[in-house]
């Protein structure tokens, strides 16, 4: 990055500090705070172990340091500031859940932020649905960059372990589940993941269904374990395996042998993936993570790290939404040509120099998809 591009940046980010509402975590004085800036020619890319006592010295901190991205513990500390963890005395921590498009999905910018508000979406229902959180004890933050966080405020979880925390993530994203155990009949095989199992099993019979025959042998016969015997006896009762899954689910997948052998199939488990929560499992078991603070500014896009409401969540648009900057022009040099939405118009911009809004030269600088044009 040239030093007038991240000048540029700079002052971008020291005025939403100035005028920017800021919010603080819970226990402030308990939280560890960590902080990267601007400077390429500092050794230390995070400098932390430090506290505050107060919302106006972190404030000042914010407006005096300018950095370009701020964290805070997780954590609860008695003495936040000490130089190793076993000296900073943890108290607990809150239950963080990370959704990142970086283990969901490649491709455009703006398609990687659907698709992990969708997830984001899914996580939030599992958790207020089926393991009996609040909503109003849970608290969306879209991250700034290609993600969400879910922070959930119930004071019951701060006391947990790795451990307790290992098995809640695990329940998410679906590792370890037993379809033999969860579709032992009852109320319990058509919630949770014994409706998923099932659902899972009639997108995959459904597939079957709309292919030839050839073709479907083809598939089952591809899975270790079935023979072209087994391929065309399932073939024949495929529609009454459909119905028997809705009757009884224990049946006609776990103490059916083709079946179990299809749930087994790397293909049937990628099926199965799409139904959990794809969320990154060491930052849920982590209780001395650092985490983004909400309304601070992502040093990576430019965007605010913003925080929502599980109602909210359904209507945001991070391109929209998180922007904080302008529209007045700027000018950029592109390292290469782009299409990008932004504050709802598409911008197409070619290699070189052109005049863009403030908010989408703030994004592109973050990127290093551009400097600022005009200053050597």
């Amino acid at each position: 990055m040239k030093p007038a591009t991240m000048e540029f940046l700079k002052q971008r980010f020291g005025e939403y500090y100035q005028k920017g509402f800021l919010t603080v975590p819970s226990a402030l004085e308990q939280r560890e705070w960590g902080f990267v800036f601007f400077d390429p020619s500092s050794e230390i890319r995070m400098r932390r172990h430090i506290s505050f006592c107060d919302q106006q010295e972190l404030t000042s901190y914010l407006r005096s340091m300018v950095p370009a991205h701020a964290y805070y513990s997780t954590a609860y500390y008695a003495t936040p500031s000490a130089p190793t963890m076993n000296e900073k005395g943890w108290c607990g921590a809150d239950l963080i859940f990370d959704i990142d498009a970086d283990h969901i999905i490649r491709g455009p910018y703006d398609v990687m932020l659907e698709r992990v508000r969708e997830e984001t979406i899914k996580l939030v229902a599992m958790l207020t649905d089926e393991l009996g959180f609040a909503a109003h004890d849970l608290a969306v933050v879209f991250s700034g960059g290609r993600g969400y966080h879910i922070h959930v405020k119930d004071i019951a979880v701060r006391g947990w372990g790795s451990h307790e925390r290992r098995e809640v993530v695990d329940y998410v994203c679906g590792t370890g589940i037993s379809p033999g155990v969860l579709l032992r009949g009852g109320a319990a095989c058509h919630q949770g993941w014994g409706r998923r199992y099932t659902d899972a099993a009639r997108d995959y019979l459904a597939d079957i269904l709309g292919m030839e025959r050839a073709d479907a042998i083809r598939k089952l016969t591809a899975v270790r374990g079935i023979g072209e015997t087994s391929a065309e006896a399932l073939l024949e009762r495929r529609d009454m395996i459909i119905d028997e899954i809705g009757r009884d689910p224990y049946h006609a997948l776990a103490r059916n042998r083709v079946m179990r052998t299809i749930a087994a199939s790397d293909e049937f488990r990628t099926i199965l993936r799409n139904y959990a929560a794809l969320a990154d499992e060491p930052v849920t078991t982590d209780t001395r993570r650092l985490i983004r603070m909400p309304t601070s500014l992502h040093g990576g896009s430019g965007f605010r790290v913003t925080p929502l409401t599980t109602s909210e969540l359904h209507d945001f648009d991070p391109l929209i939404n998180a922007v904080t900057f302008g529209i007045r022009d700027v000018k950029i040099d592109m390292r290469s040509s782009l299409t990008i939405p932004l504050l709802g118009n598409t911008h197409a911009l070619e290699k070189g120099i052109s005049a863009v809004p403030e908010a989408l030269a703030v994004f592109l600088c973050c990127r290093g998809l551009a400097e600022i044009a005009g200053v050597r």
